[in-house]
């Protein structure tokens, strides 16, 4: 990726909000031994803060440091020994050791600390300046550049090259986990690194489990809904894409009637990704779309704004309409400046409360799912015991559910699907 490191900091810089007497401390972290009687190590993976702010992948140890009354950025790195050379091939990195980052410490004692990335054993942060820089510096990061943007699509590409390469397993007879490794395969064969987060399969009753693992036991039915949730990674950027097949291509109707409720929803949900919508709005509009479905399909019964406000939509609709996207999933998402969190029971899981502004990537992923450990509930049962057709419902609790989701980049006239190309079912 084409990143001018040194001018991402120098424009980010005045929007930390840091005074003269205060430092800013961004750590990559060290690397983890695996837990076991051996001399291996987990995988090192620089702080996401910190690779933001350097492009430093492999920086294990790194401080970067900026000092706002000079207004001077300063990277310190571990020195490659020769045993790094010689068994892992590593590579100088660029910057000062960091056998002098204590004299430089030490030359600025007595102000103050934001603390980013990882701890740095025994230096102290302001716990309230670091939290206040570590929101400015989400804030200013989420509107994606034209070299994040360009990488993402390439990864998009790729992972739309697995989606591609599964179509052929998605029968009866093939196990979850076969199709993992077929996804995967050309995930990889595309261009991906590696997988954005761990790949979700699930068919039958699975596809209503959010974060099942692929199994080898697991093997499709002949018309079982057949839902998977992945995404190839490139350069730490990922793409996050959900389809829901159906297990030899022929839906039953109440199958193609839920599947069109949730595809509806999705796609006027992704037309409103545009600049000044509020992210909530677009949560709800996809609620109210897909309970007036299930009212048009005899599951529910009601006005769906008003089963929407009851927050009967939780039966089958329990999770939020998407999250920002970038930098690993879910990257940048939290509140707008000034907010708070809405305590509503119904949007726990709403991942941002954001007004959307161009160069956001967001993902759009509605979905309806038949869960038995919501809609046999009891509680809930007496509380919703008027909302719906329970008999018809229960009919279905073996069915699992569909979801839909795409990354869509917001630009200053009509939103873009980065994932247009990943195929659909019908």
């Amino acid at each position: 990726m084409s990143i001018d490191y040194a001018a991402r900091r120098a424009r980010l810089a005045p929007a930390l909000g840091l005074s003269a007497d205060e430092i800013l401390l961004v750590a990559a972290g060290h690397q983890q031994p695996k837990p076991e009687l051996s001399d291996a190590l987990l995988p090192f993976i620089a702080h996401q803060e910190y690779y933001y702010l350097t492009g430093h992948a492999e920086a294990r140890g790194g401080i970067l440091a900026y000092d706002a009354a000079k207004n001077e950025w300063t990277s310190f790195v571990s020195e490659v020994t020769e045993m790094e050379r010689v068994w892992d091939g590593a590579e100088q990195l660029p910057g000062e050791f960091l056998g002098r980052f204590d004299a430089w410490l030490a030359v600025r004692r007595g102000r103050r600390i934001a603390m980013l990335g990882a701890p740095i054993a025994g230096v102290a942060a302001d716990e309230a300046l670091t939290a206040r820089v570590r929101d400015a510096l989400r804030h200013a990061r989420r509107p994606k550049e034209p070299g994040e943007i360009a990488l993402m699509k390439r990864c998009a590409l790729a992972t739309a090259e697995g989606y591609a390469a599964v179509q052929p397993f998605l029968r009866a007879g093939v196990s979850e986990r076969r199709m993992q490794i077929e996804l995967e395969a050309g995930f990889f064969r595309g261009g991906a690194d590696k997988t954005g987060y761990d790949t979700i399969v699930g068919v039958g009753k699975q596809a209503a489990v959010f974060h099942g693992s692929p199994s080898t036991q697991r093997v499709a039915r002949e018309g079982d809904f057949i839902l998977i949730d992945a995404g190839g990674e490139r350069e730490r950027y990922v793409i996050d894409v959900t389809r829901t097949y159906v297990a030899g291509g022929k839906p039953s109707a109440f199958q193609r009637d839920l599947y069109a409720a949730v595809k509806n929803a999705h796609a006027r949900a992704c037309a409103r990704c545009v600049p000044g919508a509020e992210w909530k709005d677009i949560h709800f509009g996809a609620a109210i779309d897909m309970i007036g479905s299930l009212v048009d399909m005899g599951v529910m019964r009601g006005n769906a704004s008003s089963l929407v406000e009851q927050e009967a939509h939780m039966l089958f609709y329990p999770h939020g309409v998407g999250h920002m996207l970038g930098l690993g999933v879910r990257d940048g998402s939290g509140l707008e400046p000034g907010r708070v969190k809405d305590p509503r029971p119904c949007l726990k899981s709403l991942r941002m409360d954001l007004i959307l502004r161009p160069g956001y990537i967001v993902t759009i992923e509605p979905g309806l799912y038949f869960i038995p450990a919501l809609l046999n509930d009891p509680a809930r049962r007496a509380k919703y015991r008027d909302c719906l057709n329970w008999s018809l419902a229960e009919q279905h609790l073996g069915l699992g559910g569909v979801r839909i989701e795409d990354n869509m980049l917001v630009t200053a006239g009509a939103p873009e699907n980065l994932t247009a190309m990943v195929p659909q079912a019908f």
